[in-house]
């Protein structure tokens, strides 16, 4: 027969276990993500390493053909989780076949790069200056299938002969369809706030914030990805060119270091990009555009500080997204035409360890 006593011990042990049950079901803190209807990012999971991506090269026209590229240990992915890290590039025209790693932002030191006060690296390696006009715009690229062009923004500094001169826009007309990105007006930088704006075929573009975010044309042809949370984009168009862009201001110490005599109500958001160019006619024309060409001599005067391209009367366009200049070949009638193409080399590099690099005189600092 029980007791009074046995009763209430039974009575205690039963809640302790009832207790232990229901804390075993609670998470703990160590469990991050229970009780979340989204399972963790793959790559936030500790601990947790995944196989490098790889890719077949199967266009018959490549020197890579029938190759199975695998992406290096340092860089696994193509499409990296954060930003900070470094991307693999696989490329089936390169010499060697092999992935290499890189950062997923405009290298300003690179062939195709335009930067600064703006800085070239032409396509044959040569860097130059092209200062153009404020608000003014210039084509960079004409050829048969595509155009872009850039609108430029500055000013000029008391006792200076010339404008201080940024690239504030790109436009970008293909067959028909056109599109644009430009950097804001901004007084005060703040990294937190995005300040590019987008159109497609002149009509408000939104691309929502985040590593990684993507728009796809509505025809499937041109795709922008956001290559960091805000302020970054990769823009491809497939089998013609892709390009990265980045916008930045100028800052205190730049302005303290060139005598920008910047206004403290603009800090004068400018982009830094860099092309590269899958298929170029021998004919392609634009302040960048023509160093591609095989004939092309280049003018500028090499080993100075300061080697500037002229052409200004010819690549001088009369809006963002027109294709009148001199020297411009873009029709929209005509991008489908076949022409003949330039084979390039897009593993080409500029060394910009001293003043000059390979006999091109590339001045890496001014």
């Amino acid at each position: 027969m029980y007791t009074h006593s046995s009763s209430s011990s039974l009575h205690f042990l039963v809640l302790v276990l009832i207790s232990s049950l229901i804390a075993l079901a609670q998470p703990t803190l160590a469990d991050t993500y229970a009780g979340t209807t989204n399972a963790p990012p793959p790559s936030q999971v500790a601990a947790k390493v995944f196989p490098p991506q790889t890719h077949i090269c199967k266009d018959p026209a490549t020197n890579c053909f029938q190759r199975n590229i695998a992406c290096p240990q340092e860089c696994p992915m193509m499409k990296p989780a954060s930003a900070r890290d470094k991307g693999c590039f696989i490329d089936c025209n390169s010499v060697s076949c092999e992935a290499i790693c890189k950062n997923r932002v405009p290298d300003c030191t690179g062939i195709g790069s335009a930067c600064y006060d703006p800085r070239f690296v032409g396509g044959d390696g040569v860097m130059f200056y092209f200062h153009g006009k404020t608000n003014q715009t210039f084509s960079l690229v004409s050829d048969t299938k595509f155009q872009i062009n850039a609108r430029f923004i500055g000013r000029r500094p008391q006792g200076r002969n010339r404008d201080n001169t940024w690239i504030q826009a790109l436009g970008f007309m293909f067959n028909s369809q056109t599109f644009t990105l430009a950097a804001k007006k901004v007084a005060q930088w703040d990294d937190l706030v995005d300040q590019l704006v987008f159109t497609y075929n002149n009509q408000p573009l939104t691309i929502e914030e985040g590593h990684l975010s993507t728009w796809v044309a509505p025809d499937g042809q041109l795709t922008v990805e956001r290559t960091s949370t805000r302020n970054r984009v990769l823009v491809k168009l497939p089998g013609i060119t892709e390009f990265y862009v980045n916008v930045v201001p100028v800052t205190k110490e730049d302005d303290r270091i060139h005598n920008y005599q910047i206004p403290s109500d603009d800090c004068f958001a400018h982009l830094e990009v860099q092309f590269k160019f899958l298929d170029l006619s021998e004919n392609v024309e634009g302040v960048l555009g023509q160093t591609y060409r095989p004939d092309f001599i280049n003018p500028v005067k090499r080993g100075v500080a300061m080697p500037v391209m002229g052409g200004e009367d010819k690549f001088k366009t009369s809006s963002l997204l027109s294709a009148d200049c001199v020297h411009c070949i873009f029709s929209s009638e005509n991008s489908n035409e076949e022409t003949s193409s330039l084979v390039l080399d897009p593993t080409m590099v500029v060394d910009c360890t001293s003043r000059t690099s390979n006999g091109f005189g590339v001045v890496c600092r001014r």
